[in-house]
């Protein structure tokens, strides 16, 4: 195929050989077939056949450009010794043989084969005619084909490396799109797991507390049932939400894109987890200022994850909820008067949602070493910019 940057470098090294070579045939054959005037040499086949002869060995050129040059030179010899046809406007072969090797060779053969070659043409132009003119032009013609050749080569190595970075750039493309994906996944995973944590471990509780309730207080038997009810509710409606992100194209075009749970859902948040038996203080210090979309979301899913985790591991009767306004940080601080749970993958989430706002997430026993502690720190930047962390 034909490469519209490179030219004929798509195609076969050997097919464009051979095509050079016809054209500079057909270009050494004009003077033999036009008509010529009768004082002029005749046109014989001895004097085309020998013309030929400098045009075959261009075939090769490619593969041994310095002998093919020399072939090309010692039959253009033999046919201005030899013979008296038709002379040519332009030494076609040796153009294209000195154009290869200026390409091709070396620097000392090319340097061997400037000085061959313009030795070449001031003889050959003195045994003709000895004018200067003449000289010149050939001298003009065949550095021309130098600095093509030349050019061809400094061509190439300014397309190999476009080409070479046009590779780096993809390489560093699809590393950048697979660490995205990377990240989008745990994202979505942390997501899942707060999801189905919150939902399932009050059902879980009311569940199993439900028997109970059933032959000692039939109306707490009800609630429980009724609070297992608004959990699954819940817990559904947060599923369709993430899978509508998963599944955009089938979303409504006014679906939300993904869940984003705000501050101001921390009241129901934390009743709906009152309703497991928890009693769960919720105080507010500082000055309240807009936190950003990004922050509100992070702030609301840790605190959904540590009492998630009271629920399921810590066995306790007490959870306050902090939230403290500061002048340059905002501070998260939820603690339990449970045994304590310091391990899980709700605790790696927690860390990663503070981290991805430079903040900090400090977790352990609680006052006296009773219970435990979740404490989050945010700079107060982040809660101004609202930076995403998803």
């Amino acid at each position: 195929m034909w490469d519209r940057a490179r030219g004929p470098r798509s195609v076969g090294p050997r097919a464009v050989d051979l095509t050079v070579a016809l054209l500079v045939q057909a270009a050494v054959t004009m003077p033999f077939v036009v008509p010529r005037a009768p004082e002029l040499p005749e046109a014989t086949w001895a004097a085309y056949g020998l013309t030929t002869l400098t045009v075959l060995p261009l075939v090769a050129r490619r593969r041994v450009p310095v002998a093919v040059l020399l072939a090309v030179l010692a039959a253009g010899g033999l046919y201005q010794f030899a013979v008296d046809g038709p002379g040519q406007p332009l030494p076609y072969s040796g153009l294209v043989a000195f154009y290869t090797v200026a390409e091709l060779s070396s620097p000392l053969k090319r340097l061997a084969i400037v000085v061959l070659t313009t030795v070449s043409v001031v003889f050959s132009v003195g045994l003709r005619s000895s004018e200067a003119r003449e000289l010149l032009f050939s001298l003009f013609v065949f550095s021309a084909a130098y600095a093509f050749g030349r050019f061809t080569v400094t061509r190439e190595a300014y397309l190999d490396a476009v080409e070479d970075r046009a590779r780096q750039l993809e390489l560093t493309h699809r590393i950048e799109a697979e660490q995205a994906a990377a990240r989008e996944r745990a994202r979505i995973a942390r997501e899942m797991h707060d999801i189905l944590s919150h939902a399932v471990s009050p059902v879980i509780v009311q569940a199993e507390a439900g028997p109970v309730a059933v032959r000692t207080a039939p109306e707490r038997a009800e609630a429980a049932f009724d609070a297992i009810s608004e959990a699954g509710r819940d817990a559904m409606a947060q599923l369709r939400r993430m899978l509508g992100v998963l599944r955009e194209n089938e979303s409504p075009p006014d679906a939300p894109r993904r869940p984003q749970p705000s501050l101001a859902e921390l009241p129901v948040l934390i009743e709906r987890v009152r309703g497991s038996g928890l009693e769960i203080p919720y105080e507010v210090t500082g000055a309240a200022r807009p936190l950003g979309p990004a922050v509100e979301t992070t702030v609301h899913r840790i605190v959904q994850e540590a009492l998630t985790n009271v629920v399921r591991h810590a066995a306790a009767e007490t959870v306050s909820v902090q939230l403290a306004y500061g002048a340059e940080e905002l501070t998260l601080t939820i603690t339990d008067d449970g045994r304590g749970s310091g391990t899980g993958m709700g605790l790696i989430g927690i860390r990663e949602r503070a981290a991805a706002h430079g903040g900090t997430a400090a977790t352990g026993p609680g006052p006296k070493g009773r219970g435990f502690r979740v404490r989050v720190t945010i700079p107060q930047s982040d809660t101004h910019t609202g930076v995403a962390a998803h």
